[in-house]
């Protein structure tokens, strides 16, 4: 289990929005432009809180997966998976019933088998496409490289599936040594691999590990990286690695997280950006046309084109939405981007994301709009 609390963990609420001002020891970056996409001033803390979820996929969508068929996948806690094909909605239990419905990440392989985990019993499971088969209970996430191949996490390591078994990769991870983490310290999973053949790795407490094929590679706050509790990394179209962080929780609050990018020499961080930094970052996505997303937890959502950053901050239902707890997003064919956020399921209108003004992030219940 990789503490990415958007696909692997659960999450709670509440203990989303703690910005602290711990300084990171990263230079500042010079690319800090940023523009809002709206009028509006984004939320405040003067919103009624949650408590109705009538309608509502989940209270709490943790993950949101676009599959080669144009199919949208959306994990939830409690309520298992739920499956839009275009035309209607489906609620699935990838464990067939034998524990609890948490799914909190979700992958395909490059054979088209659709792939689940997540904890309270989820465990991982693979779908052929007709039935679900539990491949273990214990709690854990699973992700596909570029490749299409499968590699999946639990307590005791990570592994990668080969020829119809799972082999196990030892990470230089010494647990026992680590004594500043978020939950659980040492626990890592696969997060990518790179245009150059790299395999980068995300930890809770111990950073980031990059391995060539021959040699580990292991990055930290000393390196400039702007916490030891990885939840995510990506590559963008230029090269650059972009790492999304969040702040240690034992044994007391560090203050530090936020994003940083590695451009393979040095890192920058963007302390002038509102919710870019020492804070709790849980969604990290690339778009169709190679623009960064960023989930700022009570700012809004960030679109980084290259060179400069756009805040999308305006809901259409401020009351479930207004602390902007995104988890997970996708993008489907027609370029709209599905969001799952702490409070339900959103969309955010390709029109919408390219021009200023209106209601940006919609929310879509059972009922819909689904267009």
């Amino acid at each position: 289990m990789i503490l990415m609390l958007q696909r692997n963990a659960p999450i709670h609420h509440a203990c989303l929005f703690f910005l602290l001002m711990a300084s990171c020891t990263a230079q500042p970056g010079s690319d800090q432009s940023v523009k809002v996409a709206s009028a509006d001033t984004g939320p405040t803390d003067s919103y009624t809180p949650y408590t109705d979820t009538t309608g509502q996929l989940a209270e709490y969508v943790v993950n949101a997966f676009a599959d080669s068929k144009g199919i949208l996948w959306f994990g939830t806690m409690g309520k298992g998976v739920a499956r839009y094909d275009g035309k209607s909605l489906t609620f699935l239990s990838p464990a067939d019933g034998a524990g609890g419905d948490v799914v909190s990440s979700i992958a395909e392989d490059k054979d088209g088998n659709l792939w689940f985990a997540g904890h309270e019993g989820t465990g991982l499971c693979r779908h052929d496409g007709h039935t679900f088969t539990q491949l273990w209970e214990d709690e854990g996430s699973v992700t596909a490289d570029r490749d299409g191949n499968i590699w999946a996490s639990k307590p005791d390591g990570i592994q990668r599936f080969v020829d119809g078994a799972f082999v196990e990769l030892e990470l230089p991870i010494d647990r026992r040594s680590i004594t500043t983490y978020a939950i659980t310290p040492g626990e890592a999973s696969f997060a990518m691999l790179d245009s150059k053949g790299n395999q980068w790795f995300r930890s809770d407490g111990a950073g980031a590990i990059k391995y060539d094929g021959t040699s580990f590679t292991r990055f930290t706050k000393k390196d400039g990286l702007c916490s030891n509790s990885v939840n995510d990394i990506l590559e963008d179209d230029a090269g650059n690695i972009w790492f999304i962080c969040m702040q240690a929780y034992q044994p007391k609050m560090s203050g530090d997280g936020g994003l940083c990018r590695y451009d393979g020499k040095s890192f920058t961080t963007f302390p002038k950006v509102d919710g870019l930094h020492n804070n709790d970052l849980y969604t990290l996505f690339k778009d169709m046309t190679g623009n960064i997303w960023i989930g700022a937890t009570g700012t809004g959502a960030y679109r980084f084109d290259g060179k400069e950053f756009t805040l999308f901050n305006t809901t259409d239902r401020p009351d479930i939405n207004a602390s902007f707890g995104l988890q997970g997003m996708t993008q489907d064919r027609d370029g709209n981007y599905w969001c799952g956020f702490s409070g339900g399921l959103f969309r955010l209108a390709a029109s919408a994301a390219t021009s200023a003004g209106g209601e940006q992030f919609v929310n879509v219940t059972r009922e819909g709009p689904w267009e």
